[in-house]
């Protein structure tokens, strides 16, 4: 049975397009909703064009009350019914409430190899601390920040040249190959984790 996709984004959605693009043919899901906290997201009128529904849940008006903004974005997605959802640039923090309401079932991509560099600035980080290589992780969501069973990685060397947006250009890239691969993976019931080489 085919399973039902919710995207959660905040921007342009580059992460978002890949998906929608990759639930086709065979694949065992189906986009069923994207979702931004921002009205003015690119990735909004991105996803409209291909065809899948969206919706807005602006964060502002619900400030200082960071419950009441979850319970709205659950009940949005909820009337989609989605079996599956997916974090793509979704810039906003989570509670646990959230979270636990979709245990087991939402993954998220962050751009650095968890368990290092959570959290934000991480390409710049990366080169700070003179690693040899960065890359992108997707993982299960659970209640703390970036963290969570890893269903896959991919990795990038960093190059003495590099800049932090220049690192981040390169990593995205991989970014664009990993979630569609580990988002199919895990539709179709396999948690096991894929690495994939530069």
């Amino acid at each position: 049975m085919t399973k039902g996709v919710a995207i959660l984004i905040s921007g342009g959605g580059s992460n978002m397009v890949k998906l929608v693009e990759s639930m086709q043919g065979d694949h065992p899901a189906r986009p069923v909703l994207v979702l931004s906290n921002q009205a003015d997201a690119g990735g909004i009128r991105k996803a409209a064009e291909m065809g899948v529904p969206t919706a807005i849940v602006d964060h502002r008006p619900f400030k200082g009350d960071r419950s009441a903004f979850e319970a709205e974005l659950i009940r949005v997605i909820d009337a989609t019914a989605p079996d599956i959802v997916c974090l793509a640039g979704f810039m906003r923090i989570l509670t646990e409430t959230f979270t636990g309401h979709y245990a087991g079932r939402m993954l998220n991509i962050h751009p650095s190899l968890l368990p290092k560099y959570r959290g934000l600035h991480t390409h710049a980080r990366a080169i700070e601390a003179g690693d040899t290589e960065a890359g992108c992780t997707v993982h299960e969501v659970t209640a703390e920040l970036d963290d969570g069973p890893i269903l896959g990685q991919a990795r990038v060397p960093i190059l003495p040249e590099d800049t932090p947006d220049a690192l981040a250009a390169r990593v995205l890239t991989q970014e664009h190959r990993l979630y569609p691969q580990a988002l199919r993976r895990f539709a179709a019931g396999d948690r096991t984790r894929l690495d994939l080489a530069p």
